[in-house]
């Protein structure tokens, strides 16, 4: 299943992978530079720093150069959908550790699909919620169009 964000238009496809960090730490042909990886994303550096101060991101440390190996542009990838579908950071934090990379991860991915309807409730009654209002608004402006133009001009206001 693949993912897309905001990466420049001439970037590949991403496929969400969480490789163990010994299998990413190996492909450094894979690692990109914070301000890469910002760029590629559309995201701050400050909001990388601020992921990998959450534990969200644990890019490897070369003298004072972080190192985003594909398992933390794959948890990445799961915080900006995570974001997007409106979990918060904890939340987020709280589904990518229960990713077992030696198990089959049927607890993540039930605890994902559990957390998924829940939001996924929680965002229909807000789409309702919206059209309800975008309803109201519609009809108050065809309304004052209305008045508006039922005025007969020459008139001051």
């Amino acid at each position: 299943m693949a993912y897309h964000f905001n990466r420049a238009p001439a970037e590949k496809e991403s496929h969400i992978d969480m490789s163990s960090p010994d299998e990413a730490a190996s492909m450094e042909e894979d690692a990109r530079r914070i301000g890469d990886l910002a760029k590629e994303y559309g995201v701050s550096l400050r909001t990388l720093r601020f992921y990998e101060d959450k534990g969200l991101l644990t890019p490897e440390r070369v003298g004072s150069t972080r190192l985003y190996h594909r398992r933390d542009v794959s948890r990445l990838e799961l915080i900006l959908l995570g974001r997007k579908v409106g979990f918060s950071l904890r939340e987020v934090k709280q589904l990518m550790d229960l990713y077992d990379p030696n198990g089959t991860n049927i607890r993540q991915f039930k605890a994902v699909v559990d957390r998924s309807t829940r939001q996924l409730g929680r965002l229909e009654k807000q789409r309702a919620e919206l059209d309800s209002a975008i309803e109201a608004i519609s009809d108050l402006i065809s309304t004052t169009k209305d008045k508006l133009a039922s005025i007969p001009t020459g008139k001051p206001n």
